[in-house]
């Protein structure tokens, strides 16, 4: 569904993403972890055409929808105003159908979403992702600044999502538990560059992600580099 291919972009003189490759299958869930300026905010701005590549491919066989890092609600608006914007090119602008996929909004629909919880906003916006109707739901930062409880609930509906109507899912995490914990198949991002991919157990099972990634600590108190291991 989705092919990235040497992917570079650029701000300036410096180089955000340099040579990055990645793919996602129809109905898959996969995760792409990293520290914070890695490059993994810059690629979701890139799927999304946010921002220009300065060189490689990127090739969607479907429509993708993506749920930025900060949630970005618009505040003054109603959860329901929210919803209804993210069907802003589609002539179905009813929120029921995201109402049964995320029966919570249905109870706050007419409340401002500025007024909700860090957790409530975030399901704000995957509903105004989903009233998309997307083949790849793409979201930056699920976990951040929630409760586990919270990120838990968000989880679910997300694996409940992919599973039952088979919406693929990229996760873009720095919480790599988390992603490893949902995702069959991860890739890692350093300085703009993958230097880690496959399954996401065998991942988790390296000593050099779980010294980065895994709460380990190296020797000299910093994460350790990995090694290219993407053959």
């Amino acid at each position: 569904m989705l092919q990235v291919d040497d992917l570079v972009v650029r701000y300036g003189s410096a180089t955000a993403l340099d040579g990055v490759s990645l793919h996602v299958g129809r109905g898959e869930m996969v995760a792409l972890v990293g520290p914070n300026g890695a490059g993994k905010s810059t690629l979701m701005n890139a799927l999304s055409r946010i921002v220009r590549p300065a060189g490689g491919t990127i090739h969607l066989d479907g429509r993708l929808a993506h749920v930025p890092e900060g949630r970005q609600v618009f505040a003054d608006l109603s959860v329901e105003d929210n919803l209804r914007l993210g069907a802003w090119r589609s002539r179905n602008r009813d929120p029921r159908r995201i109402y049964e996929i995320l029966p919570r909004l249905a109870h706050m629909r007419g409340r401002l979403a500025g007024t909700l919880s860090g957790g409530e906003q975030q399901m704000v916006a995957v509903g105004r992702a989903l009233m998309a109707d997307p083949d790849l739901l793409a979201i930056d930062e699920l976990s951040l600044g929630l409760a586990p409880l919270v990120v838990a609930d968000l989880a679910r509906h997300l694996t409940e999502l992919n599973s039952g109507q088979g919406t693929a899912i990229l996760l873009v995490e720095q919480n790599a538990r988390l992603a490893f914990d949902l995702c069959e198949r991860a890739y890692v991002i350093e300085s703009g560059r993958i230097v880690a991919e496959g399954p996401s157990g065998d991942l988790a099972r390296s000593p050099e992600v779980a010294r980065a990634y895994l709460g380990g600590i190296t020797s000299t108190g910093s994460p350790t580099h990995l090694e290219n291991s993407t053959q």
